[in-house]
């Protein structure tokens, strides 16, 4: 492992030392005279460069992927243009002593595609120029600018996706960072293609002119001081020309065509030498090269000799790829053996190097996760995604579903390991505060008996952690048969999950804070500006409308429709209401959202209501002030035990016990019933909206085992 980071290192390092010698032996052969055989080499690594660009062109799968391109472009094109210099100079200063002067490649070139007529062999190259100009460089250019500017204008609107995908908790801020990133690094690379295209043309035209000056000048030096007759001169420097420019076109040609592949499918991190000799490091892409190379050596007429070493040492440089992309994956596997230690809302675990103790860490002292499950070791193989645990997975479909449900964006839950936790325990925290703990068994399925089950199943009997039903761990081969006999068999996964959805929802409260409103503004704020602007925080302070919303997904109200809350605040301005009052006053126009998710909208709703006696007696028991009620211990204990058997009528209907009282008594009965029947609802007579269909379906009288007044009191 060591040796393969290493061998990766230097090879960075040798990419970045690489590539600055490079350009300086590119701008010095513009200046020094290259000898033929040089010049032969460098038209071979030429036309090798250019077939590796193309290569990973087509085995790129994203532009991003091969984000260095427009740098290669512009090396690429900066080298063919040096060549051409190169070339000219000895084709102008040595093109009389015949077809070999300006080195074996263009004499084979000049030969192989002009033969005996060199008017065709300048019909060929025009032939090429127009097709590399007029038809893939022209189409290449409008993609990139067309891309480009698309691009740009998406921008805002990828930014904004990713916000709300991290602010819903489906991204972590690792990976939405990283999403801001590749989006940044997208439109950098569709501007530089955009003027990278532009390189291609110019050195197409650039190939036109260097033509016509080596034709040209070649002729009247050939003529006038080397005494050559005209029609020699002219065979002879066509000849070289032709041979000169069809060198540096094909492999502009090659270039175009990556280009083109590469805009119709941004910048690294690391300096250029090393991004491209990453991204270079490609088996798929140097095989076809090499073989490409190994068939023109093989073609007779062709410095072979150069081609089959420049093939064999792209074959070389294949094999050094697939043996590194090997020991990489080795590596890689080697670092994923070890158990997760930890997980964090998007499958990231936390290790400790191998051998040595975890260092502590600040994290360790002050977790700032807002939610996070505790998870013992025995329950790590439902939280690992290489395990088959699904986990992650269905605590963000039960977040989704109550972000919707609520109107708030429900935190990401941060998955940790607690070695100090018992095997199959498990733990749910809202800050620092503990609100749930259960177990459950990973190796086993959950049977809920239904109505139809007759006889118990072998297991281990506990109760069902969301709704304190009957219920057996069984083992998984058991399954058809808890089916046959009525049971509901339920995951593990699915039984933290649900636990975890219901005990978010009765604290939804206690998930909102100034920063969640405010970020809930900001997005009301793109569809009424002025609404915004004029209510918070002229008539209404932050932490006050932070309050009122707290208070109402207490009472499990939603608080999606954020105009009418502002709205209705903005009315109660000038009144001297506290946040309870104004909770209240706005649950006429929100409590219908509440009901519309319990009922369909054409269903009849069934309400329970308290008789007038009772409803009289806790009216004068409520404490000014204050939410609650002062009864008779015995007294509450009794009506909370008729409250309890209407619920359980109710669930045994699959409904959800509604008990509708005058609105001056909601607040007060609420407060009372809510911490013993978590799963009913108060309701106000002004909550039910006159649209819907109301039936009483049962009615709680008062209780007959004590009388209400006594000296000895409870508060509820």
């Amino acid at each position: 492992m060591m040796q393969t980071f290493q061998f990766g290192a230097l090879r960075t390092q040798a990419g970045g030392f690489v590539m600055p010698l490079g350009i300086l032996v590119i701008m010095a052969m513009m200046i020094v005279p290259l000898p033929s055989a040089l010049l032969d080499i460098f038209f071979v690594g030429n036309i090798l460069l250019s077939l590796m660009v193309l290569m990973v062109a087509v085995n790129t799968q994203r532009p991003l992927d091969f984000s260095s391109f427009p740098s290669i472009l512009l090396i690429a094109t900066t080298l063919r243009l040096a060549l051409n210099v190169a070339s000219t100079r000895v084709i102008l200063a040595e093109g009389h002593t015949g077809s070999e002067a300006a080195g074996h490649v263009i004499a084979a070139f000049a030969s192989f595609v002009v033969g005996g007529n060199f008017f065709v062999g300048l019909l060929v190259f025009a032939i090429l120029v127009i097709i590399n100009m007029m038809v893939i460089t022209k189409g290449a250019g409008r993609v990139s600018e067309v891309s480009a500017r698309f691009v740009l204008d998406a921008m805002p609107g990828k930014q904004m996706a990713i916000d709300a995908d991290l602010n819903a908790g489906l991204l972590t801020p690792d990976q939405a960072r990283a999403r801001r990133e590749e989006v940044g690094a997208e439109a950098n690379f569709f501007g530089s293609m955009d003027g990278a295209s532009k390189f291609v043309k110019g050195d197409a035209v650039a190939g036109l002119i260097i033509l016509a000056i080596n034709v040209i000048g070649g002729i009247i030096i050939g003529t006038v001081q080397h005494s050559l007759p005209i029609g020699v001169a002219a065979d002879t420097y066509v000849r070289l020309s032709v041979g000169d420019g069809l060198v540096a076109q094909i492999p502009g040609l090659l270039l175009s065509l990556a280009a083109a592949i590469i805009v119709t499918r941004s910048a690294g991190a690391s300096d250029m030498g090393g991004l491209i000799g990453t991204q270079m490091n490609l088996a798929k892409a140097w095989a076809p090269a090499a073989v490409v190379l190994v068939i023109l050596g093989m073609i007779p007429g062709m410095p072979n000799t150069i081609f089959l070493i420049m093939g064999a040492l792209a074959g070389l440089a294949a094999y050094l790829a697939v043996r590194s992309t090997g020991q990489a994956a080795a590596a890689a596997d080697a670092m994923a053996s070890g158990p997760p230690l930890a997980k964090t809302a998007g499958d990231k675990a936390d290790r400790s190097v191998e051998g040595l103790p975890a260092p502590i860490t600040a994290e360790e002292v002050s977790d700032l996760a807002p939610l996070s499950l505790q998870i013992g070791y025995g329950l790590i193989p439902l939280a690992s995604g290489r395990e088959g645990g699904n986990l992650v997975a269905r605590i963000t479909a039960i977040r989704r579903e109550l972000s919707r449900a609520l109107g708030i964006v429900v935190p990401g839950v941060r998955i940790r390991d607690d070695l100090s936790l018992p095997p199959n325990t498990y733990r749910l925290r809202i800050g620092q505060t503990i609100v749930a703990e259960n177990s459950v068994h990973a190796d086993r399925k959950l049977a809920i008996p239904g109505p139809a089950t007759n006889r118990k199943l072998p297991g281990i009997e506990v109760k069902d952690p969301s709704f304190g039903l009957d219920a057996v761990w069984i083992l998984p081969h058991q399954q058809p048969e808890a089916e046959a006999e009525d049971y509901t068999v339920v995951d593990p996964e699915a039984v933290i999950a649900t636990h975890l959805g219901q005990v978010l929802q009765q604290h939804a409260g206690d998930l909102l804070g100034p920063d969640d409103v405010q970020m809930l503004l900001d997005a009301l704020a793109e569809a009424a500006p002025t609404l915004v602007q004029t209510v918070v925080p002229k008539l209404v302070p932050l932490h006050v409308l932070t309050a009122v919303m707290r208070q109402l997904l207490a009472d499990r109200v939603p608080v999606s429709d954020l105009r009418r809350i502002l709205e209705g605040l903005a009315q109660l301005s000038g009144t001297n209401a506290g946040i309870a009052a104004q909770a209240e006053a706005l649950r006429p126009v929100l409590a219908p959202l509440l009901l519309q998710q319990l009922v369909p909208i054409g269903a009849t709703l069934n309400l329970a209501t308290l008789s007038p006696d009772l409803e009289q007696l806790l009216l004068r028991t409520r404490r000014q002030g204050e939410d609650g009620l002062t009864l008779d211990p015995g007294f509450s204990a009794t009506l909370l035990r008729n409250l309890g058997q209407a619920q359980d009528e109710a669930q045994a209907r699959g409904q959800t016990l509604m008990i509708v009282v005058t609105p001056a008594l909601r607040r007060s009965f609420a407060a009372f019933v809510r911490p013993h029947l978590t799963d009913a609802l108060v309701l106000g007579l002004t909550d039910i909206p006159e649209t819907r269909r109301v039936e009483v379906t049962r009615s709680i009288g008062l209780p007959s085992a004590l009388p209400p007044a006594s000296d000895k009191t409870s508060k509820g």
